[in-house]
């Protein structure tokens, strides 16, 4: 697996790639904007990105923006976000849109090494890994609408919105896989989504109701239109 990875900080982005290649990971890239990071996955074509929120020169969404931009331009490739704060917008704004190979997860989860460079495989195989808090966010955000819900399908709408399939979300509430095919079939009927079988749609829609809305709140960044 080839990655490249962007972020600002050094020490943070040598620590990174320091973890990544000690577990097999091959660091092709590490930048410190956004534009050298478009320059380089353009060029060496990465199996996963990772990239900060916020970069040079105004450190408020250009990673966000070319996060965006990358997944517009090379599909193929998983995109692993990396941010300081929780932003459950931004980050059901991003993975709604497509949720395979896409990541969110707050700087404070890399602590946990083997944890980053498991969300790391997930992405880079086109899974779709969100922080707990940032879920947790969403679902406080929408917490009126949730009233139908009983505490277990809370749950399960959670580890849904994470991405994981009804097999790994039984395992990790307990529960059969059964039960959780249950649970979802009730929590899309009352939240008024379309029950599907296909993952990315369960999770496009279980992520599309916690945004609350489609429009997206980024800019565009230079050159969104060409693609090579």
């Amino acid at each position: 697996m080839r990655a490249v990875i962007a972020e600002d900080m050094v020490l943070l982005r040598d620590g990174l790639a320091r973890a990544l290649s000690a577990h097999g990971v091959d660091v092709v890239a590490e930048v410190g904007d956004a534009g050298a990071l478009i320059e380089a996955v353009t060029r060496l074509r990465p199996d996963v990105v990772i990239v900060d929120v916020r970069m040079p020169p105004s450190f408020t969404d250009e990673g966000a923006r070319a996060a965006r931009l990358i997944r517009e331009r090379f599909p193929e490739i998983g995109v692993l976000i990396l941010s300081h704060t929780v932003d459950p917008g931004l980050a059901f704004m991003l993975a709604a849109e497509r949720p395979a190979g896409f990541g969110y997860l707050l700087k404070d989860s890399v602590i946990d090494v083997a944890a980053f460079i498991d969300a790391v495989r997930q992405v880079a195989g086109h899974a779709t890994v969100i922080d707990p808090a940032v879920v947790s966010a969403g679902l406080a955000r929408r917490g009126g609408a949730l009233g139908a819900l009983s505490e277990r399908e809370r749950d399960v709408l959670a580890e849904l919105a994470r991405g994981r399939s009804n097999a790994a979300i039984a395992q990790a509430l307990f529960i059969s896989a059964r039960t959780v095919d249950a649970h979802l079939r009730s929590i899309f009927l009352k939240l008024g989504l379309e029950h599907s079988a296909d993952a990315n749609n369960r999770v496009r829609a279980a992520l599309a109701w916690l945004l609350d809305g489609p429009d997206s709140a980024l800019t565009p960044m230079p050159g969104a239109g060409h693609r090579p």
